[in-house]
């Protein structure tokens, strides 16, 4: 809410969300839905003007001052803050890693359970970890399972007393709570195995359980060790500055050990030193002065008892009840809501004084990115339409097709280009997409990709950070045009207001290239990709998509066509790749060439997770009325599907004229080489035009 000038944050974070643990019991017990449990880090980075890398980091090294990600080039920081809490998995504890789901982290622990909890018959459940966390989810569960009318037998198990860091009072109420929920207590046991049957203690008993989770106690990520900072029992040594044995890096929350006051690990202290964190953080980068944290000697505990129940305890004090559980759930909704109630962007704002149809050209939203962010189809054809006819012998097609098609010495030669303005903060994911959208003019003439250079507008930074973002943007086009066959043999670079990159590609066809002219009546429609990439870019502008099908959409855009386009090639009569103008627009580009109607089964069309959703809530990407007017005759397109059939795709899949007699194989083929195709329409006679059924 108040951004450090100067300074690029980057989140790296496995998932686009970061579950909430206060709210898991409450969760597990079927008081809270799924996602009510997670903070959206999509939203939240967007609101914040932050990037977010989605992978797993593997390693830190604190002398190059890097991060290595999966799937990623390494991140490189100036000051790195490591946040990332403790793990409950048991890798020594033999069988638990296959028949075993530990409680954290708390996304995969909560995905497994929602469907365990949503099965049939009796169950049987056991709990390895008798503290306060473990004690909480045995109730949670024994009440959820309950109330499915599932009769549940639940195991709370320790190698030494169930719940004995509390005092006499709060421990006997606690233990009073598993009682009445049913939940059979097994003190000072010592698992030897886990099971499909259950738990196998050394004392030779079997804890019959068909779902087994670890709660035992705080483990550090092994990673950490090899980060080269100063470790205690693994966690990272910080100072009252939160700071390690590296100054630059700082640490917070369960992964770090505060030797200057040393507490229990507990989310009370990661959320209070956030403050402290930001503070110095600040400090580090050259605004402001450093503060130290002192933690509180006490802290009030609140704990789930199953039921909407709670014991709170504080300085030897014990209190529970059903008052007190509406006193969690308001301080957890509370604090939830936080990341939740985020303002939206505005459209642009307009001065005092301004021409007439300066408003209608704006718009009252901000403008997409990506191909969103194109000049319209209607605006382009007319203007293309006193461009003279190429003289070139050489040059075979007319603007028009997916790319011009050039004769050099016998050997056909294809040729486009493509540059995007950025709609996602991580240069190293849109260079990417910006590669793979380039690429489709030339999959879609059935041609192999030969040679590419690059265009890059960066926005105005360092000498520094310029370097590190070339690296990556590099990277990225390495990745995506190597792996097609082809070679970056040059390119350019500029400063200007924002991100943008682009390239331009060359392939070559050893036979007649693909063309929009070719489709034949009684063809079949293939597509490679679903749909709605637009709507979904520009609600995450907006603040208004979930994280989740934002992630999905980016990892389609990031899916290459090369395979593709060899899968469908030899079967295929015409070809586009669909892009700015949207699934009607291009395929009546094919009509038009082609001399002929196409007709779409809507309820065939494959569309992006979330597309459908935002686009009956009335979601639109800015170059949704020019693709509208611009697509020609388009009969039938009504309701959300239908609009979204004129939605502009960024790196969106082949749509392809295919035989009738080959589309099922060819689709089945598509399939097996990971590509969600389908066959939604075909080709008939008629004036040129688009019919949705």
């Amino acid at each position: 809410m108040n951004p450090l000038a100067g300074v690029r944050v980057t989140v790296i974070n496995p998932g686009p969300t970061a579950p909430y643990s206060g709210m898991l019991p409450g969760f597990v017990a079927g008081h809270y839905q799924r996602d009510e449990l997670d903070i959206d880090l999509i939203r939240l980075a967007r609101f914040a003007g932050a990037r977010v890398i989605n992978a797993k980091a593997t390693s830190l090294d604190a002398e190059t001052k890097t991060v290595s990600v999966e799937g990623f080039p390494d991140i490189r920081f100036d000051v790195a803050s490591v946040d990332i809490g403790i793990t409950s998995e048991m890798p020594l504890l033999d069988g638990f890693a296959e028949h075993g789901v530990p409680a954290k982290p708390l996304g995969v622990f909560a995905s497994r359970w929602d469907a365990y909890r949503n099965g049939d018959g009796p169950a049987s459940v056991a709990v390895i970890g008798g503290g306060v966390a473990g004690a909480e989810l045995a109730m949670a569960m024994a009440q959820a399972l309950r109330s499915k009318g599932r009769e549940p037998q639940i195991s709370l198990i320790d190698q030494r007393e169930v719940l004995g860091g509390f005092n006499t009072v709060a421990r006997a109420k606690l233990l009073k709570a598993l009682r009445s929920n049913g939940v059979s207590i097994i003190e000072n046991a010592q698992v030897a195995s886990v099971g499909a049957e259950g738990v196998a203690l050394t004392d030779s008993r079997m804890i019959k359980a068909d779902f087994v989770t670890g709660a035992a106690g705080a483990r550090p990520h092994d990673w950490i060790a090899q980060s080269g900072l100063e470790l205690v029992q693994g966690f990272i040594a910080i100072s009252p500055t939160l700071q390690s044995s590296h100054p630059d890096i700082f640490a917070a929350g369960d992964c770090a050990h505060m030797g200057f006051a040393p507490r229990p690990k507990a989310g009370v202290y990661a959320v209070r030193q956030a403050p402290v964190l930001l503070a110095n953080i600040r400090a580090a980068l050259g605004a402001g002065k450093f503060i130290e944290y002192s933690p509180q000697k006490d802290y009030l505990k609140l704990i789930s008892l199953g039921k909407k129940s709670a014991l709170a305890e504080k300085l030897g004090t014990a209190f529970s009840g059903s008052l007190l559980w509406r006193w969690k759930n308001h301080i957890d909704v509370t604090f939830m809501n936080k990341f939740r109630d985020l303002p939206t962007m505005a459209g642009p704002e307009l001065p005092k004084e301004h021409a007439s149809g300066m408003r209608e050209a704006l718009g009252a939203k901000p403008m997409c990115g990506g191909c969103g962010a194109k000049v319209g189809r209607g605006a382009l054809r007319n203007a293309l339409k006193g461009l003279p006819a190429p003289a070139r012998a050489d040059i075979e097609t007319l603007p028009g097709d997916d790319a011009a098609v050039m004769v050099t010495g016998g050997q056909r030669q294809v040729f486009t280009t493509d540059h995007l303005r950025a709609f996602n903060a991580d240069p190293f994911v849109m260079t990417k997409i910006a590669a793979i959208h380039a690429l489709g003019d030339v999959w879609a003439m059935g041609a192999e990709p030969q040679a590419a250079t690059l265009s890059v507008v960066l926005p105005r930074m360092s000498a520094e950070l310029q370097e590190r973002t070339m690296a990556e943007i590099l990277s990225a086009a390495h990745d995506v045009i190597g792996s097609s066959g082809a070679a970056i043999v040059g390119g350019h670079s500029s400063l200007g207001d924002e991100f943008t990159v682009g390239f331009a590609v060359t392939g070559l066809c050893d036979k007649a290239p693909i063309l929009l002219s070719g489709a034949k009546e009684g063809d079949a429609l293939i597509l490679t990709k679903p749909i709605g990439s637009g709507v979904l870019m520009a609600a995450e502008m907006q603040g208004k998509a979930r994280g989740q099908d934002v992630v999905d959409a980016l990892r389609l855009m990031q899916q290459p066509q090369g395979v593709a386009s060899r899968v469908l090639a030899p079967f295929a009569h015409a070809m586009t790749d669909v892009t700015g103008f949207g699934l009607a627009g291009h395929l009546g580009g094919i009509c038009e060439a082609s001399s002929v109607a196409a007709e779409i089964d809507l309820g065939d069309v494959p569309f992006m997770e979330g597309a459908i959703e935002l686009a009956d809530g009335g979601m639109r990407s800015t170059l949704f009325d020019d693709n509208r007017s611009g697509a020609g005759p388009v009969f039938g397109a009504g309701g959300p599907k239908g609009e979204l059939l004129f939605d502009p795709q960024t790196a969106g899949g082949l749509l392809a004229s295919v035989r009738a007699d080959a589309a099922d194989e060819l689709v089945r083929k598509l399939w097996l080489c990971g590509y969600p195709a389908k066959r939604i329409g075909r080709i008939v006679a008629g004036e040129p035009s688009v019919r949705v059924l």
